[in-house]
């Protein structure tokens, strides 16, 4: 599908893939609306790329179906939105749980539900979720967001054969570990084993290419990455073996932890 022209719907728009997202859908003559919870930083973004707003906080199944009722006519939604939910599960909170579930795994289900209705109708549309390479090898600390995008894999595969022959695409894109965004940047912790970054610029670059090509999953991750990750998804003790030996990895599991546990 081409993006020039499309009505696109972009969760997760004020991080820092988010940012590269909008800059990428507007390089490309997207109409884009963007939508996320914090006001001030949403019309940053809005103003930079000339696009419109939706607030809404997707932890909030009301504001959930609002923002969909909002933008039904949106012919290519890009579900980017999650929360880091790292730590061991036993130092969640019920809410905190159900919040991650909400913002990672329902939102973007309900969001392609009731989006694709439309496009089905039209015969025209696209949906790329974006998942993490977490979708495909487990890591310690990170049971709750692992299985947030395990369970996003497996919908997108899915959802994608359903819609098949609609005129509708369904779209996977997997970045790896990200430089200058999310969980390394904003915590300063070193990368396990010195393993290569991907930019968010890159992430995005990956989401036109898989709506351009309708490109069923996109790994955004060196080739190293997308070993350890293929191996890792066959074999799982094995992996966890590795892991075990890796040296310091705890330390920065720890440290990543320990930054993010506000965001739960």
């Amino acid at each position: 599908m081409d993006v020039r022209g499309s009505k696109v719907l972009l969760t997760g728009a004020t991080g820092g893939i988010g940012m590269a997202l909008a800059t990428a859908m507007t390089a490309h003559g997207a109409d884009l609306v963007i939508t996320g919870r914090r006001e001030e930083a949403l019309k940053a973004t809005a103003d930079a790329h000339g696009a419109r707003t939706v607030l809404a906080d997707l932890a909030d199944r009301d504001d959930v179906a609002r923002l969909a009722r909002t933008c039904a006519d949106t012919d290519l939604l890009i579900a980017n939105a999650a929360l880091p939910a790292s730590g061991e599960l036993l130092d969640y909170s019920e809410q905190q749980i159900d919040r991650a579930l909400d913002v990672n795994l329902r939102a973007p289900v309900l969001l392609s539900r009731l989006l694709a209705e439309r496009m089905v109708a039209r015969g025209r549309g696209h949906i790329v979720l974006v998942g993490s390479i977490s979708g495909k090898a487990a890591t310690r600390s990170s049971s709750l967001y692992n299985a947030t995008k395990f369970g996003l894999r497996g919908f997108a595969l899915a959802l994608r054969q359903d819609l098949a022959g609609t005129g509708v695409g369904v779209s996977l894109v997997q970045p790896g570990f990200v430089r200058d965004a999310g969980m390394f940047a904003a915590t300063g912790a070193a990368t396990p084993n010195r393993i290569r970054t991907v930019s968010p610029a890159q992430v995005a670059e990956g989401v036109v290419r898989a709506v351009r090509r309708d490109l069923c999953e996109v790994n955004v991750a060196p080739l190293e990455l997308r070993l350890l990750s293929a191996i890792a998804g066959q074999f799982p003790r094995f992996a966890e073996r590795v892991q075990a030996r890796a040296s310091g990895v705890d330390g920065s599991v720890r440290q990543i932890v320990e930054a993010q546990r506000a965001l739960r």
